[in-house]
């Protein structure tokens, strides 16, 4: 009867331990449908085809959601909810909502793009100099998002007093595909946005580059604290994972663009062409690098955007897992 006991025992062991095996671990990941998202959106592709990047590199038993936002502070919102788990976005939001949690819910555990954003106006606007914005509508992705924030505190460098409901300069909020309707029907004056809607602009709206935002963080990869805290091993191997991609997106470009652009038509229903999205590839820097001269950078400019209040220690930002 013991050796019964021990047998029935021992099976039910196995059998929980199967059980315990065959549990998937679920990570949900973020990005936007932008080329400087590019390591979210082939990462995505790649998930889609059932070749994931990520999964390969956290094993079977980890399965990847992937939620797609318009721009940074609808992903900062989902990070609070706890519905997400780690992202793609912009300095902006990312900051924002870092010093609005006390530095308590964000960490960048990489970098992912640098540059890749301009300001444009039309090829046969009257704008010729930086005064000429005055009375001027510009159209920005998102209230607070990063480009929102850049623009706004560019427009305060140059002497113009800009409120979030008008000023000097009128910013207005647009979703990043609504953009080229409002600047080919004089909705807009100019629109300080990203790749590739830059690069679609300058094509279908027969826009010009005014100004062309190089020196500044487009895209961080960030992480909430309480998945680095609960789940530190695979945090550690997806900040690896996503330096990899970086490294295989910069040696084969030609098979990421082709992914990017599949995607970027799966999400948005529009189509890029090669060359556009390959002249948009060119003005972007991706590197997996976090510069902290760039995040003094970004803060000031928080600042300045009216955005940031109070302190802004950012000792607490980065955290390599």
């Amino acid at each position: 009867m013991k050796i019964k006991i021990t047998a029935i025992l021992g099976m039910l062991l196995l059998c929980a331990s199967l059980v315990a095996a065959q549990e998937k671990t679920t990570i949900r990941f973020g990005h936007f449908p932008n080329i400087t998202h590019a390591q979210g959106v082939v990462a995505h592709a790649l998930s889609r085809q059932g070749k994931g990047w990520f999964e390969q590199r956290l094993g079977p038993n980890v399965e990847i959601q992937w939620f797609t936002y318009n721009a940074g502070p609808s992903a900062m919102e989902a990070i609070f909810a706890k519905s997400l788990d780690v992202t793609y976005v912009g300095p902006g939001p990312a900051l924002n909502a870092y010093f609005k949690s006390n530095g308590e819910e964000i960490r960048v555990i990489s970098g992912a793009a640098n540059a890749g954003a301009a300001l444009v106006i039309k090829t046969d606007s009257p704008i010729k100099t930086a005064a000429d914005f005055r009375g001027k509508k510009i159209a920005t992705p998102q209230l607070g998002n990063t480009q929102d924030i850049s623009c706004r505190a560019w427009l305060k460098a140059q002497g113009f007093k800009v409120t979030q409901t008008g000023g000097d300069v009128m910013v207005i909020p647009t979703a990043n595909p609504d953009q080229l309707g409002l600047l080919q029907s004089g909705g807009v004056d100019a629109v300080w946005t990203v790749e590739p809607w830059v690069t679609r602009l300058e094509r279908d709206a027969k826009a010009r580059v005014f100004l062309d935002d190089k020196d500044t963080i487009t895209t961080w990869f960030v992480s909430s604290v309480k998945f680095l805290r609960d789940r530190r091993d695979l945090a550690k191997k997806i900040a690896k994972a996503n330096i990899e991609l970086t490294k295989w997106m910069q040696q084969n470009q030609a098979e990421a663009q082709k992914l990017l652009i599949e995607e970027l038509k799966a999400e948005t229903r529009a189509d890029f062409a090669p060359d556009a999205v390959a002249q948009a590839w060119n003005r972007i820097r991706f590197t997996s690098d976090v510069s902290r001269e760039l995040i003094t950078k970004s803060v000031q400019d928080g600042k300045d955007a009216g955005f940031l209040k109070g302190p802004t220690d950012t000792s607490k930002l980065i955290e390599t897992p």
